[in-house]
């Protein structure tokens, strides 16, 4: 493709003389801005992915991946039979939730009351997984798990007892009251993830029936799927069963969050790949300007039998080198700051005493990151691309250039 003369040429072109000192500093701004926006471009994407995996995988840890509400109808064991012979690899799960209260040491706090069946393998898992204080066999009748963040906030720790409040009423004397139960804390689940570890309680799924006075008809089902991914297309399948059930999946109560995440990321890609396409222009005016200075070597070079093709390649290839190798130490400046990115949150975070990434707002507790290959490979051609354009709109114009002109005064 391209010649060794054409190569040595270009080589030449990219060690300016001495006299050319300002060539010099336009092709380092070139590199360092093309370095930077490559380098920028993938740190944001990464933290971007990251982001996107840790809180799904926070998400599935505590949702179901697809739920069968009875309707008004009753879910009877045959369908369950169904379920089990038509998805042998799926696990089912029966569970009641509902809104309440938890009182505890003169303070009140709203959160989910969630009754979960403990030998469960998938909540067994999740529950073992996540545990920080108690044991799973103590989560009997009458005890509950809570998050960290909530028992922090109402000052429970394990063994005490505390009130759950429903929004069941049941007659008294004096009216209707809201019905309300004692409970013991079994134990104290910490995911990381700040939103459900200070809203979530699970107990027994008897004790949640009992305290929303509900029957066992009206207790939902929850499965779990070997590829959460796959949840959509389960629910379609589903459905043919029985069409009186309504069931939706983790994606359907997450759909505007992840389409917000998508956009916030499409949007910073265009944003920042600007970045790239400014630092182009400085190779466009430098190009621009060494061909006005090698007028007369590329009047020779014309003169000694070079056609404007080979010139124009000699010239091309001389920004196209500044963005291939620029290209190259941005990808590697973004996987080593990505990879080491929580680290340098937390000197930033210590040295100006600044809070980069407050948890309670973005829910996680550190700064995720996750290397995309796909990601980096369209970054990096991205940046080839935008480099090769702008490397040949300034030497496609050396075909219009006059030898005899060049060489007039020589």
């Amino acid at each position: 493709m391209f010649t060794k003369t054409e190569r040595l040429i270009s080589l030449r072109n990219l060690r300016p003389k001495k006299k050319e000192g300002f060539l010099k500093i336009i092709s380092i701004f070139s590199f360092l801005g093309i370095m930077l926006g490559v380098a920028i471009l993938i740190i944001v994407m990464s933290v971007m992915n990251g982001f996107k995996t840790d809180l799904t995988k926070k998400i599935l840890g505590l949702n179901p991946h697809i739920v069968i509400q009875p309707n008004s109808f009753t879910i009877d064991n045959d369908y369950v039979l169904k379920l089990r012979e038509e998805f042998q690899d799926i696990s089912i799960s029966k569970t009641f939730s509902g809104e309440g209260i938890v009182i505890s040491n003169d303070k009140a706090k709203g959160a989910i009351l969630k009754g979960i069946n403990q030998n469960e393998k998938k909540i067994s898992e999740f529950l073992e997984k996540n545990i920080v204080s108690g044991k799973i066999e103590e989560f009997n009748n009458n005890s509950i798990f809570i998050g960290s963040e909530l028992a922090f906030n109402l000052n429970l720790k394990e063994g005490d007892y505390t009130s759950l409040m429903s929004s069941a009423f049941v007659a008294t004397p004096l009216g209707n009251l809201p019905k309300q139960e004692n409970f013991r804390v079994a134990g104290i689940f910490n995911t990381g993830f700040i939103e459900f570890d200070q809203n979530i309680i699970f107990l027994n799924v008897n004790d949640a029936l009992s305290i929303f006075d509900k029957d066992f008809k009206d207790q939902n089902i929850e499965i779990y799927l070997n590829d959460p991914l796959k949840a959509d297309r389960y629910k379609e399948r589903i459905e043919k069963l029985n069409q009186n059930f309504f069931i939706y999946t983790w994606t359907d109560l997450n759909k505007s969050f992840f389409s917000a995440l998508k956009v916030e990321r499409n949007v910073m890609f265009i944003i920042l790949t600007l970045i790239i396409i400014v630092a182009a222009f400085n190779i466009i005016s430098g190009l621009t300007i060494l061909i006005k200075n090698k007028t007369k070597e590329i009047a020779i070079l014309k003169t000694l039998g070079f056609n404007n093709s080979s010139i124009k390649k000699t010239f091309f290839l001389t920004g196209f080198s500044i963005g291939f190798f620029a290209s190259i130490s941005g990808v590697i400046l973004g996987v080593l700051f990505s990879l080491n990115i929580e680290k340098v949150r937390v000197i930033l975070s210590s040295v100006f005493n600044l809070e980069i990434f407050p948890p309670d707002i973005y829910f996680l507790e550190k700064l995720p990151s996750e290397i995309n290959i796909y990601s980096i490979s369209i970054i990096f051609i991205l940046s080839l691309i935008v480099t090769a354009i702008a490397s040949y709109i300034p030497a496609r114009n050396i075909s219009k250039m006059k030898t005899f002109r060049a060489l007039k005064y020589e």
